[in-house]
């Protein structure tokens, strides 16, 4: 089971009786006029204090020619928490994720939120022995702070969810999976993440991190393109290096080198809104974060260029 979790991030990595410990996915849904943009970040928070699940709902909405953006949470008892091995699913109260759809049923006071969202062509990612997941071999380890997983670059979606009881239809539209879990979220981070360039195969995340490490601490890179269905990973477990940064509140620009690929990433985010995130287990610290930004990327091999191209409706988190 140990292997087959490594593998497949997807599964529930934890159990119920940890302490201090978060876990949560993020679902990523785009419809296909690219108006709205929706996430849902399902998940636990173990600890003495609070114990609960959650679901957060992040809104992106496009109206006038404006941005319009909303969060809402969603507290679950820990009971209402349940997860399969065998085939991954996660069941919170009424709410059903899988990799093949998901299941919405959420009111309060403030939203009803309802619906059901196929999914269909998952892209993951590329695994090995060595490299099991996104982390690379520092998956391995058992005493991380904080741990990563993409479990689809992009996907196709099919069906619709209803928002105060007005239809959002996602047929032909886009989604992204990942997830984190363990104690809490790097001090300081940078992520990105968009699968909608003008080649609608290419996809790409992002992320670059202070990381603790036996009692000091690294700067750990991961970076995934996918290109003409080719990966290519640019990551601090193969030896791939940043030779440029620049950050601002709402802009980030790096230019990554591994051997003879090279990939300049230029990041803007106008728009954020806070989200609850971790702290030793408990979601009691705020990151912000944009589902509308844009990233413009440059590919080169061999230094010549071969792909240039600008990425919307981009999760944008600059946590510096």
């Amino acid at each position: 089971m140990y292997f087959k979790k490594l593998i497949h991030p997807e599964f529930f990595q934890g159990n119920k009786k940890k302490n201090n410990y978060f876990e949560g996915w993020y679902y990523k849904f785009v419809s296909y006029d690219e108006l709205t943009t929706i996430a849902l970040i399902p998940g636990v928070s173990i600890n003495k204090e609070d114990k609960h699940a959650f679901i957060q709902v992040f809104i992106s909405k496009m109206i006038n020619n404006k941005v319009e953006l909303k969060t809402f949470y969603f507290r679950f008892t820990i009971d209402d928490f349940s997860f399969n091995h065998e085939v991954f699913t996660v069941t919170i109260g009424d709410n059903v994720f899988t990799k093949s759809e998901i299941k919405i049923n959420l009111v309060n006071n403030e939203i009803d939120l309802k619906g059901r969202i196929s999914i269909s062509e998952i892209t993951p990612i590329k695994s090995s022995l060595l490299v099991p997941n996104i982390m690379g071999f520092f998956g391995y380890f058992n005493f991380m702070e904080c741990y990563h997983g993409v479990i689809s670059m992009s996907h196709s979606l099919k069906g619709a969810l209803y928002l105060n009881k007005t239809s959002i239809n996602f047929d032909k539209g886009k989604g992204y999976i990942e997830k984190d879990w363990g104690k809490s979220f790097p001090k300081s981070y940078v992520w990105l993440q968009s699968n909608h360039f003008s080649n609608s195969s290419t996809s790409l995340m992002f992320s670059y991190a202070t990381i603790p490490f036996i009692g000091l601490s690294f700067k750990g890179l991961i970076a995934n393109l996918v290109y003409q269905g080719k990966e290519y990973r640019f990551a601090t477990y193969n030896s791939a290096k940043i030779q440029y940064v620049n950050i601002s509140d709402n802009l980030v620009e790096y230019t990554l080198k591994k051997r003879q690929y090279k990939l300049t990433i230029k990041a803007m985010s106008h728009h954020q809104i806070d989200l609850a995130s971790p702290r030793n287990g408990k979601m009691i610290e705020h990151i912000k974060e944009g589902l509308s930004g844009t990233i413009d990327l440059s590919f080169y091999i061999n230094n010549h260029l071969v792909y240039e191209d600008t990425g919307k409706h981009a999760g944008i988190e600059i946590m510096m």
